[in-house]
């Protein structure tokens, strides 16, 4: 039998490791939330941050009836080459329905949505500038907004993909997961031993980065995240549809997803139909990955 004492003490004990197990969970959950929740929020718009000296751009759309006490998603969607950070915001001839690839539609005002814009219209990431680009804009964006830290996610087309691949790379950490349309090794991939939730969407004819790289970036993070490696099939020729393919036994919270589609060098594929932001499949696929279960 225990010592009369042991038994006093036992519920002190056991009421301090709640209170510290409290705190701690407290403290886990505060973490993960930005600086600027509780804050006068900035408005819709564009924003500046200075990056090395250089003055560098980026569109910010913080959703309608913000609550400055909920945390939303951040969503960053990349530009193609000759493209602009206004091209991805407008969404262009299919304006809303195309908007940030399509999440503005998607996300039904539960992310804050960022279109960033290139040095020159592209990414080439010199020295790392535009990652340390994206690192600014994201101190910029969490100072005054309510984000939640592990709801950080990332969209590219084209160029685009490229510095969507480069975060994977170098900011896994950082970002929960990725969406690579059509992309190519473009715009370095600093370490990228790390695991990422990655999505790769590419079309079997692209004649300007064809689909064999985007295979090779795709099994970086199937090895990575310590998926079963496997054979995934791609459309034929003609087929004029898509096929997805949902890697296996990868590390809890890092899925690995491919999508190869019947069509060239495309940001809004569509099954038997031309191409079309407004129709494509792209946006909904995106956002069912960004939202899976074990990424939220």
């Amino acid at each position: 039998m225990l010592p009369w004492f042991f038994c006093a003490l036992a519920p002190l004990s056991l009421a301090l490791l709640d209170t510290q197990s409290s705190k701690i969970l407290e403290h886990s959950a505060a973490a993960n939330i930005s600086s600027g929740c509780g804050k006068t929020p900035f408005e819709s718009g564009i924003r500046s941050v200075t990056v090395n000296g250089v003055r560098r751009e980026f569109i910010v759309r913080v959703p309608d009836n913000y609550d400055g006490n909920k945390q939303y998603k951040l969503i960053f969607a990349f530009h193609w080459v000759g493209g602009t950070m206004d091209d991805v915001a407008s969404g262009g001839t299919d304006k809303e329905l195309w908007s940030y690839y399509g999440m503005q539609r998607n996300a039904e005002e539960t992310a804050i949505l960022v279109a960033p814009q290139g040095l020159n219209n592209g990414w080439a990431n010199s020295g790392g500038e535009d990652i340390a680009f994206v690192d600014a804009m994201v101190n910029h964006i969490e100072g005054a907004l309510c984000v939640n830290q592990n709801q950080r996610f990332s969209i590219g087309f084209s160029y685009g993909g490229a510095m969507t691949y480069a975060i994977a790379c170098e900011r896994s950490k950082e970002f929960r997961g990725v969406a690579v349309i059509a992309g190519g090794e473009l715009s370095g991939c600093a370490d990228g031993s790390k695991p990422v939730a990655y999505l790769g969407i590419h079309g079997i004819s692209d004649g300007t980065l064809n689909i064999a790289g985007g295979r090779v970036m795709r099994d970086r993070f199937v090895r990575n995240n310590a998926c079963a490696e496997a054979d995934a099939p791609e459309p034929e020729q003609g087929s004029q549809t898509h096929i997805k393919t949902d890697y296996v036994g990868c590390q809890a919270g890092y899925p690995v997803t491919w999508i190869a589609h019947d069509g060239g060098h495309w940001p809004g594929a569509v099954d038997n139909g031309p191409e079309s932001g407004a129709n494509s499949w792209v946006p909904g696929e995106i956002w069912s990955f960004f939202t899976q279960d074990q990424l939220n």
